[in-house]
């Protein structure tokens, strides 16, 4: 079993930043791919940010120059940084990790973008 621990989110005004922290916990037994899904109750989930093993990045169109994925293998800890944050990121920030054939999910962090 793995276990996904996501930390950092918040309330931030437009324009500013946070980032988010996922650790990975348990028989994890490799890298595996990572990836950020979002979910606000008015919208549908959304694949935000996804990485490779090998830490090749790929982004949602709505958030590409503004965040940032990367991976710490030794952590087993991926990071979302979220620069320019604009009202409509605010949602649940879910972590997702994928082993063999089993996916597995955080519990979320909120984050909120307010003035």
């Amino acid at each position: 079993q793995v276990q996904l621990v996501e930390s950092g989110g918040g309330l931030v005004q437009p324009g500013g930043s946070l980032r988010l922290s996922c650790a990975a916990s348990g028989s994890i037994f490799g890298i595996w791919p990572m990836a950020w899904y979002r979910h606000d109750p008015e919208k549908q989930r959304e694949l935000v940010a996804s990485i490779t093993s090998g830490g090749r990045a790929n982004y949602a169109d709505s958030v590409k120059g503004r965040f940032t994925i990367s991976r710490d293998n030794a952590k087993n800890t991926v990071y979302l940084q979220m620069n320019n944050l604009k009202f409509e990121d605010k949602a649940v920030y879910y972590c997702w990790l994928q082993r063999l054939t089993t996916e597995y999910w955080g519990q979320g962090t909120q984050v909120t973008v307010s003035s």
